[in-house]
């Protein structure tokens, strides 16, 4: 089962990751029973039979890089975890979705980084309003992982505003008169 940092703490993850193969069009593939994240194709083509499954927590959406996230704004209610996938690791858009997320439309939910997402990334991707972390199958032992959570606050006081915190350092410090 795949491990995941979750709020600052890791745990194992039994959500499936739905794909969609060579040839399958999002009106037809199958949605597997049990907890997934589907992609937003798939959630756009199907919303009417698949808004239980999400209302239940059950089902969460997925979002691709260069994916609009504004496409789930009628929807952020009722989904419990959405996912935003890192193709490469050189590729930032991904932390522009999760921010327009969290500021633009206001989502509460989980939000989760899936695809290649590393360990130099933790850091920002907290930052920019991601609360679970999900690296790729068997990229880090269990005590990497451990070590990664503990690295993820290693920069106590950022300079920039982000999500997390939301004034550049200069509006948090106090001064003497």
């Amino acid at each position: 089962m795949p491990k995941l940092i979750k709020n600052g703490r890791v745990v194992s993850d039994d959500r499936t990751l739905l794909t969609l193969a060579e040839g399958e069009t999002p009106a037809e593939v199958a949605v597997p029973a049990g907890p997934v994240l589907v992609p937003l194709p798939v959630w756009l083509a199907r919303r009417e039979e698949l808004a239980a499954r999400a209302a239940a927590g059950e089902l969460g959406v997925w979002l691709d890089a260069g994916e609009d996230p504004a496409a789930l704004a009628g929807d952020l209610a009722q989904l419990a975890v959405i996912a935003v996938n890192f193709p490469k690791f050189t590729d930032g858009r991904g932390y522009s979705s999760a921010t327009l997320l969290r500021t633009r439309l206001g989502y509460t939910g989980e939000l989760r980084a899936i695809g290649v997402v590393l360990r130099d990334q933790f850091n920002y991707l907290t930052r920019c309003g991601f609360d679970a972390l999900q690296p790729p199958a068997d990229r880090y032992s269990d005590a990497e992982l451990e070590a990664a959570v503990a690295s993820i606050h290693d920069f106590s006081e950022p300079y920039q505003g982000a999500v997390t915190p939301g004034q550049p350092l200069f509006r948090r410090a106090r001064r003497a008169a």
